[in-house]
């Protein structure tokens, strides 16, 4: 797959998806975001791709949206790139994949909406995050979405109001990403993680995670209920029938994905 503002590189069962605009910050712009989409739209039907990570070429994650591209345009060329962004990080939790964020330098704006989307985060000792659109003027109110549903309100509220950046360590204390680690093993760590996911059946994380997205925002007593019928549609299928057959037999599952 060839796109002019992102790469796609494929290690076996683990995906990696490049922001590369290194020249604006890796600004998720129109066209970025529509080849994002693209590329999403061909991963969800790839039975290969276990699990995939996102990164941003250069000295940053991302910077957020390309603000030359949205205060020059008009208001249908403004909403058109809100609304594909929505539908971007809305998807991502709708794909069959997880998906990883490896963050370094700074991820502020949509950058840090990003991190937060995705269902797993590794930064850099370093790394900066921040929502800081107040101090221009244009308030942070879509990255506050996945923001506030992954560190709460109080501190959501806190980077929305303030526009502070905050350090890799506070966001892992915040429960925004899921840990620090030395610039020079970011890489590897991230990829670690995705390989460990990725030993795992595509079904079953398929429906685990869709399962989970679903439930999170249910009654207690509801998400139980909702959760049985998961589970027990799980059993059903081929991977689950072989990964019990393989676990008593003490051997190695064969998945079917």
């Amino acid at each position: 797959m060839s796109f002019a503002y992102i790469k796609f590189d494929k290690d076996q069962a683990v995906g990696k998806i490049t922001l590369n605009r290194p020249d604006k910050r890796n600004a998720l712009s129109l066209p970025l975001l529509k080849e994002l989409d693209q590329l999403l739209e061909q991963l969800k039907e790839d039975r290969e791709t276990k699990v995939v990570i996102v990164q941003g070429a250069g000295k940053v994650f991302s910077s957020g949206h390309d603000l030359t591209e949205i205060s020059g345009g008009d208001l249908a060329d403004s909403s058109e790139t809100f609304h594909a962004c929505s539908r971007f990080m809305l998807k991502i939790q709708e794909m069959p994949q997880p998906f990883i964020a490896q963050v370094h330098g700074i991820a502020t704006a949509a950058g840090c909406q990003l991190v937060a989307a995705c269902d797993l985060a590794l930064a850099a000792e370093g790394t900066l995050f921040g929502t800081p659109g107040v101090k221009i003027g244009l308030f942070c109110t879509t990255p506050a979405i996945p923001l506030v549903r992954a560190i709460g309100r109080k501190r959501a509220l806190e980077m929305l109001f303030t526009g502070r950046m905050i350090t890799a360590a506070e966001a892992e204390r915040y429960g925004l990403i899921n840990r620090v680690v030395p610039s020079a093993v970011l890489e590897l760590e991230t990829e670690i993680m995705a390989e460990a996911i990725a030993q795992a059946s595509r079904k079953a994380l398929s429906i685990g995670k869709q399962a989970f997205y679903r439930q999170v925002n249910m009654t207690e007593d509801n998400a139980y209920n909702f959760g049985s019928t998961v589970m027990i549609d799980n059993l059903q299928t081929e991977d689950a029938k072989e990964g019990i057959s393989a676990f008593l037999a003490k051997r190695s599952p064969v998945w079917q994905n």
